[in-house]
């Protein structure tokens, strides 16, 4: 025991030594095994029975493709027989400009989906492509954080907005800001797989760590089968030395997850919204038109979705 002080109440305060003891070696092993590596990216679940797969395509850091790729992968989908609902939640609004969609026609926008589930029915238009519906995404998103703020069950009001309209689509495909909103957290809340476009530069790595820990904290909170359905790698250039070390590290990181071919870079990709169509549309036969061609044999396989 150390020396009594006494203090002003003519109480005893006992101060006492510490003495430092270094862990057993065995029990720091033990807590390094515990660790989780901030790399890893679960793997997605089988399609629900009866119903639409709900894919959420999305990376928190901006600038990738992510709406690129929700409007080219929906076109293709479409044109080969399958029905897609795009469900644009970026308040951007991009996604109606690239599938010729007039937003100024639009009475029901994404924002009354998630606060008014009945009017899901009435939400949908008709694309460019046909069996391609989308619900159109404006700037009244950007307020939805303080509007849903006091409602319980917030992070759940897409999953009851789409119930009516799953059964009727093979895929459901979801748009989403580059930013961790109650839109975002909505959307992958009502996901069965995310689809994550990574843009093959040196930063890729730290957004898919990043994106590891929203997905650890959702399936923990609201849906414990969330999983990745794959890594798309975006405005890829195999010319230059960054693009092609930055492909390779992530395929050595995450294995087959990584869907190939990348995208490379190409105009044609950008001119296609300007034209209010699709790639497939604009230019099928240029690299872009070739590349999400391949991508999405890709994923219908690996999403199981059946067009009959």
């Amino acid at each position: 025991m150390g020396d009594e002080i006494p203090d002003e109440g003519n109480r005893k305060i006992i101060d006492v030594e510490y003495v430092e003891k270094d862990l057993p070696e065995s029990k720091v092993r033990t807590v390094e095994k515990k660790l989780i590596n901030p790399l890893i990216l679960p793997r997605s679940g089988p399609n629900p029975a009866g119903h639409a797969r709900v894919v959420t395509v999305t990376n928190q850091k901006g600038g990738v493709g992510k709406t690129t790729t929700v409007i080219n992968i929906a076109a293709q989908l479409g044109l080969r027989g399958y029905k897609v609902l795009v469900i644009d939640a970026d308040a951007q609004g991009n996604c109606a400009t690239g599938l010729g969609v007039d937003k100024r026609l639009v009475k029901a926008t994404t924002r009354d989906l998630i606060l008014e589930p009945e009017t899901a029915i009435q939400a949908r238009h008709q694309t460019a492509v046909e069996g391609v519906h989308m619900i159109v995404g404006d700037r009244s998103l950007v307020g939805m954080d303080q509007e849903l703020l006091r409602q319980l069950g917030r992070e759940r009001r897409l999953i009851e907005a789409l119930e009516p309209l799953s059964p009727h689509y093979d895929l459901i495909l979801i748009d989403t800001p580059p930013s961790l909103g109650i839109v975002t957290i909505n959307a992958l809340v009502a996901s069965q797989g995310l689809l994550v476009p990574v843009q093959t530069e040196y930063f890729a790595l730290e957004g898919l760590a990043m994106l590891a820990g929203t997905i650890r904290e959702v399936r923990n909170l609201f849906s414990p089968s969330l999983g990745v359905d794959g890594i798309l790698l975006t405005m890829y250039d195999q010319r230059t030395l960054l693009n092609v070390q930055v492909a390779n590290e992530l395929r050595d990181t995450y294995g087959t997850l990584v869907i190939d071919p990348p995208i490379r870079r190409n105009i044609r990709l950008a001119e296609a919204p300007a034209h209010g169509v699709p790639i497939h549309l604009h230019d099928p036969t240029s690299h872009g038109g070739m590349d999400y061609l391949s991508v999405t044999e890709e994923l219908v396989k690996r999403w199981g979705i059946d067009s009959e």
